[in-house]
C-alpha cells in the first residue's frame, strides 16, 4: 500500500523545525504582558497548535486581536535567536526531493513567518508549496489546507502522508482522507498523539523512508 504515496505534507512547528522554545516564550511574553503572574510555562503548553485566534479569543474576545499582534513583535523580534532544526529532518527531506516526492507545508502560521523559519533552516530549497494561516477560511484539523495543498501539488489523498507533532495534524489528516504519521518528539509527548491514532508513528524523520519505500 506504501508505495502509492507519493506526496508528503508536514506541518513546521515542532515537526520541521524546532520552534518550541520560541512559541513558549512568546506566549509567556504575551500572558505576561496581558495576565501578570497567572501563566507558567506549563499552562501555555496547550497553546501549541491551534491558530492564535483560536487561543486568544476565547480568554479575550474584545482583545484579542491586541493580544496576538503581542504575540507576533515578540515573535519576530526573537525568531531567529531561539529556532533550530531538528536531527534529520534536512537530510530526509533532501532525500525525499531527490527521490522525486511532492512535498508540501501544511501550518497554522503565517506565510511571512514560515518563509524565515524555512530560510533559516535552509528547507526553503525543497517545498514546492505552502499553505499557511492567511490562505484560508480554516484551520487544521479542518481539511481545507491539506485539500488546498493536494489541490496545488495535482495531487490527491488516497496518495499522500501527513506529518505533525500535534493532534490538529493527525485530525486533519484524517478528516482529509490522507494516511497519517506523529512525531515522536512532539513537545506533548508521543503518548498524547498516539490518543488520536495515526497511521505511523516516527522517532526520527529518517523513519518515513522505508514506509514511503525510499
Amino acid at each position: 500500500m506504501s508505495n502509492k504515496i507519493d506526496t508528503v505534507l508536514f506541518d513546521l512547528d515542532g515537526t520541521l523545525i524546532d520552534t518550541n522554545e520560541l512559541i513558549i516564550s512568546s506566549f509567556l511574553h504575551t500572558m505576561e504582558t496581558y495576565y501578570p503572574g497567572q501563566y507558567k510555562r506549563e499552562d501555555v503548553l496547550p497553546f501549541l497548535g491551534p491558530s492564535l485566534q483560536d487561543t486568544f479569543q476565547p480568554m479575550n474576545p474584545e482583545g484579542y486581536e491586541e493580544m496576538i499582534t503581542t504575540y507576533r513583535t515578540y515573535n519576530l523580534a526573537n525568531h531567529d535567536l531561539l529556532v533550530k532544526g531538528f536531527e534529520g529532518v534536512y537530510e530526509t527531506v533532501r532525500t525525499l526531493k531527490e527521490s522525486g516526492f511532492h512535498l508540501g507545508i501544511v501550518t497554522t502560521k503565517r506565510s511571512d513567518v514560515v518563509q524565515m523559519g524555512l530560510k533559516l533552516t535552509g528547507l526553503d530549497e525543497f517545498f514546492e508549496v505552502v499553505v499557511a494561516l492567511d490562505h484560508v477560511e480554516k484551520a487544521k484539523p479542518d481539511p481545507e489546507p491539506l485539500l488546498k495543498a493536494l489541490d496545488m501539488l495535482g495531487s490527491s489523498p488516497d496518495r499522500a502522508i501527513m506529518v505533525g507533532d500535534n493532534h490538529h495534524d493527525i485530525l486533519g489528516g484524517k478528516n482529509a482522507g490522507t494516511r497519517t504519521a506523529g512525531v515522536a518528539w512532539s513537545i506533548k509527548g508521543r503518548e498524547h498523539l498516539e490518543q488520536y491514532n495515526p497511521d505511523y508513528m516516527l522517532e526520527n524523520m529518517a523513519d518515513i523512508l522505508p514506509i514511503l519505500g525510499v
